[in-house]
């Protein structure tokens, strides 16, 4: 990396930011500022990962290795075999194989390109931004869906909110959909419990009511993934004190700080009133549902047991990659519905076939277990950057729906900011070397 010119490496750093930017507020674009535009902007980030990955390989520093060499692999293989086996779809084959062809490599080149401090800067920024997010949200939740604050994609005046419950609805935030509202503040929930157990330089005001930001981000949301993530974030903090006790007492100040502000909150009515329709929607999932514990089993556990118990009544190639996600249902039947499977696993395997699908879930596996190695190593000997964003990259890469573009979005670049933490550390311990 040293050896890349600056200007080059400055300019290939800047598109890694500008990624990052237009994840978050892709939707606005699509839903406020350019409606008119909204389909083409919906892979607005893929031409910008095709340039980065060119920078890349004209500076010859595209990292190689055997998770990047698989995917590319199924990527190709998948495309040819959707077309003359498959669906038969030219652009559904293209979208579904630019999944596995440009945003898996993104993860590498952004953990090649980072450092250390990039990753904290990130977060830094994050929190700045969860700020006016969380007033947007709570717009969102008070307004009608007529509202403007509540349009759709392309202008649509239905509103982009989901159905929640007592005759409120999810708020999407910036992003399109209500699910990028879930992932972006669980990717907040990491480097808010990062910056209250470390020393890093960040003022304790912005991350107090970052802190606030996120607590009232919980109701506000109507989402049980947001509470299941944050509850994991939290988990993870706690093994990391285990090995680390000396944080004990700033984990404590955490809880108190978090308590206190929950106490406040608890006083008024605007908080109240979103409290008591996520409980609502809790209990009402719940029933129909199950708990959190059903969140984690039927989710991540019933994902893997569902791909292996249906991968005998799928095609030896699959349907054709492409075919499971919402543009490719739209392009083959004309409307939006799972062709295949809504959880990520299954498509997997319905999309790609027995031996590719359920490749492409052993590379995803592999990687996750390479960085939770790296990250643990690192928890005992005092840094707690990678294992606490694990928290949120664990599950995010190993089953998040990568068919979904924010969400492809977020496991992209969780996966590069992971990678990215062992860089400016030690010497054995560069994941440049080692694990890309």
């Amino acid at each position: 990396m040293q050896n890349l010119q600056s200007d080059s490496f400055n300019l290939i750093k800047k598109g890694i930011w500008l990624y990052f930017f237009l994840l978050i507020f892709e939707g606005a674009l699509r839903k406020w500022i350019l409606p008119g535009l909204s389909t083409p902007l919906l892979v607005v980030r893929d031409p910008l990962g095709l340039w980065l990955i060119f920078m890349a390989l004209k500076n010859r520093i595209l990292p190689f290795n055997i998770y990047m060499g698989g995917m590319l692999f199924i990527g190709i293989a998948s495309f040819y075999t959707a077309i003359f086996i498959g669906h038969g779809s030219l652009p559904v084959a293209l979208y579904g194989s630019r999944i596995m062809l440009i945003h898996f490599p993104l993860m590498f080149i952004i953990g090649t390109i980072f450092g250390r401090k990039d990753v904290i800067k990130i977060g830094k920024v994050t929190l700045y931004i969860s700020i006016p997010m969380v007033i947007l949200l709570g717009f969102q939740f008070y307004s009608p869906q007529s509202d403007f604050v509540n349009r759709g994609v392309g202008g649509d005046l239905k509103g982009a909110g989901f159905t929640g419950a007592m005759g409120f609805f999810r708020p999407s935030g910036t992003f399109s959909f209500t699910n990028g509202n879930a992932l972006f503040f669980s990717f907040v929930t990491p480097y808010i419990l990062y910056f209250w157990l470390s020393n890093k330089n960040i003022s304790k005001l912005i991350l107090s009511i970052a802190t606030l930001a996120l607590l009232l981000s919980i109701p506000l949301s109507i989402s049980r993934a947001l509470l299941f993530q944050i509850v994991i974030s939290i988990l993870f903090s706690f093994i990391a004190i285990t090995r680390k006790p000396e944080y004990m007492g700033k984990m404590l100040l955490t809880i108190l700080v978090g308590f206190g502000a929950l106490t406040i909150l608890s006083q008024t009515s605007y908080f109240a009133t979103a409290t008591e329709v996520f409980t609502s929607r809790f209990t009402t999932a719940n029933k129909h549902e199950g708990g959190l514990e059903s969140v984690f089993f039927d989710r991540f556990l019933g994902g893997l047991i569902g791909a292996i118990t249906n991968s005998n009544q799928i095609p030896f190639w699959g349907y054709g990659t492409g075919m499971g996600t919402n543009v490719g249902s739209m392009l083959l039947t004309g409307t939006t519905t799972f062709l295949i499977s809504e959880a990520e696993w299954g498509r997997l395997v319905g999309e790609l076939g027995i031996i590719m699908g359920f490749g492409a879930i052993l590379l995803r596996i592999g990687i996750i277990l390479k960085i939770t190695i790296a990250s643990f190593s690192h928890v005992l000997k005092g840094d707690l950057l990678p294992w606490i964003l694990l928290s949120f990259g664990f599950i995010t890469i190993l089953q998040s729906q990568w068919a979904q573009p924010t969400s492809l979005g977020f496991s992209t670049l969780i996966g590069g900011l992971l990678i990215a933490c062992f860089n400016e550390s030690e010497e054995e311990m560069l994941l440049s070397s080692d694990l890309i």
